[in-house]
C-alpha cells in the first residue's frame, strides 16, 4: 500500500506543476485537482488504484499536448501573417 501512496503523491505533485500554465488559471486548476483526488481518497483496491493512476498519467499527457499546441499557435501567429 505504501508504494501506491508515493505514486499518488507524485502524480498529484506532477499535476500541480503542470497546472501552473493552465488557461483558466492555477487556482481553478488546483481546486479541481484537489476535488478529484478527494473524491477518490477512499479507494483501496489495487486494481482500481491502477486504473486511477493510469487516468492521471493520461491527463498529464493531455495537458502537455495542450501546452504544446498553445506554444505552436503562438509561434505561428508571430511568424506568419493572417491571410
Amino acid at each position: 500500500m505504501g508504494s501506491y501512496r508515493s505514486r499518488v503523491i507524485q502524480l498529484y505533485k506532477n499535476l500541480l506543476y503542470l497546472g501552473r500554465d493552465y488557461p483558466k488559471g492555477y487556482d481553478y486548476f488546483r481546486a479541481r485537482l484537489k476535488a478529484a483526488f478527494m473524491k477518490n481518497k477512499e479507494v483501496t483496491e489495487p486494481a482500481q488504484l491502477e486504473v486511477l493512476l493510469a487516468r492521471g498519467q493520461y491527463i498529464i499527457k493531455e495537458l502537455e499536448a495542450l501546452y504544446m499546441l498553445k506554444k505552436y499557435r503562438t509561434l505561428k501567429k508571430r511568424y506568419y501573417s493572417e491571410q
